[in-house]
């Protein structure tokens, strides 16, 4: 069998369990690369009863002999990037395991976190929901070609110019806009030029890594953050993050050319889950979706803020697919459901009449959407034991081919609890038949 290059990417609105299934898929791996998105995201693992909660560094980074890339499309909160590594350290990894830092990857700054959190309060009542880390003002500034990027950090006199230029329009806002103090770009260059030394060893030319790599045929898994329905571009816009988070932000977040990736594992709850603000048409605000909430333990990796829930959305992951072009699924929190007294799958919207197959792009026809359901039989059996696909109960299994019938990918890998053990791997996408 050939080796396989495999992206991992949500298919829902983020918190889908990617931490978990890149942890389990990084044992197969021998590079794992981040390649976009920041500290707003956080991916939770859970090794032999052990919690360990990740913003920035590679979920994978938790297995040894690994090479840990934080690629050039994502935004890095230094500070945070530091504290992740000495935590990891103090649990005992990255014995052997090395995390790398792209050169080109942009720098979240003081100013950048400042002008979100009020951006945000400005907004009000139509606030977007961000986490307030800076996020969205640093892809912002990337675009606007004013961003500081981490090679950046090494030259004191041309960061201080990068960030005067930077500075000149946002003072003004602070000033006039906002009433907040503004920033001293000498005192901001003094405070990154040391972080700058401090993150040396790790700054590398991620492009030479990932091509060395792909020239001696290493096996190479790409991990994204937050999911698909948040994609700049193709997410319910204007409640998206500021970031391409599908399959295809793997190309240019780490800098690959499209053929090389060879699978697009979609990670995928059993149910749906929504943090912040947006429309979520099979939301559920009763005594279910209170269940699913507290069964599921949804509250934010990074926030702690509790996650709405609702059925699963399969005309929301149907426009998931499309734009990802999934290979295989990864079905997650599967013994959240059991014990309910049915089960219902949303697979059509229905608006004045006419059915959607897709999400359409107005957030004003999306808000009023209709969900038309399908009510499936629910198993009353514990799952958390399971560990090969022939023990699934006969409901659960009607589910799952369900699901993979709706979409035409079929399940990957079935996850019937937080640990890594509790997890049932049907094909490893690392191996090509």
């Amino acid at each position: 069998m050939a080796n396989s290059n495999v992206a991992v990417v949500g298919a829902q609105w983020g918190d889908e369990g990617k931490g978990k299934v890149v942890d389990i898929y990084g044992k197969h791996a021998d590079v794992i690369i981040r390649f976009q998105g920041g500290n707003n995201a956080g991916h939770t693992l859970v090794v032999d009863g052990k919690k360990v909660v990740l913003h920035l560094v590679p979920a994978a980074s938790l297995h040894e002999n690994k090479s840990c890339l934080i690629a050039n499309g994502t935004v890095v909160d230094i500070e945070i990037f530091l504290s992740e590594i000495e935590t990891l350290k103090q649990k005992g990894y990255l014995k052997t395991s090395k995390v790398f830092l792209s050169d080109r990857a942009h720098v979240i700054m003081p100013y950048h976190k400042i002008l979100d959190q009020m951006r945000e309060k400005k907004r009000g009542a139509t606030n977007i929901g961000t986490t307030g880390r800076g996020i969205g003002p640093a892809y912002s500034d990337k675009t606007s070609r004013l961003g500081i990027r981490v090679g950046d950090l090494l030259s004191h006199k041309h960061l201080e110019a990068r960030i005067e230029e930077s500075l000149l329009e946002k003072n003004v806002l602070f000033k006039e806009l906002y009433g907040a103090d503004t920033f001293s770009a000498s005192k901001l260059a003094d405070q990154y030029a040391e972080l700058g030394e401090k993150i040396k060893s790790y700054i590398i030319d991620a492009n030479e890594l990932v091509s060395d790599a792909l020239e001696a045929k290493k096996k190479i898994l790409f991990e994204g953050a937050q999911g698909a329905l948040l994609d700049i571009d193709q997410g319910t816009y204007p409640f998206v993050t500021s970031s391409n988070t599908t399959s295809g932000g793997a190309c240019t977040g780490a800098g690959i050319p499209p053929n090389i990736v060879d699978e697009v594992i979609a990670i995928t709850k059993a149910y749906t889950t929504r943090v912040g603000s947006g429309p979520f048409p099979t939301e559920l605000n009763d005594s279910v979706g209170e269940r699913l909430q507290q069964v599921g333990n949804e509250f934010g990796a990074t926030t702690g803020r509790k996650r709405r829930c609702g059925w699963l959305d399969l005309v929301a992951l149907r426009h998931s697919k499309n734009m990802n072009g999934f290979t295989g699924l990864a079905l997650m929190k599967l013994d959240v459901l059991s014990g309910l007294d049915e089960i219902k799958v949303c697979t059509a919207y229905e608006y004045k009449g006419k059915k959607f197959q897709t999400i359409p792009a107005e957030i004003s026809t999306l808000e009023q959407l209709t969900p038309v359901y399908k009510t499936l039989k629910s198993w009353s059996e514990s799952v958390t034991d399971l560990t090969n696909e022939k023990a699934v109960p006969s409901a659960m299994r009607d589910y799952i081919s369900f699901i993979e019938d709706s979409l035409g990918v079929k399940t990957a890998l079935l996850s019937v609890g937080p640990d890594r053990a509790q997890t049932v791997e049907i094909r490893n996408p690392f191996e090509k038949n």
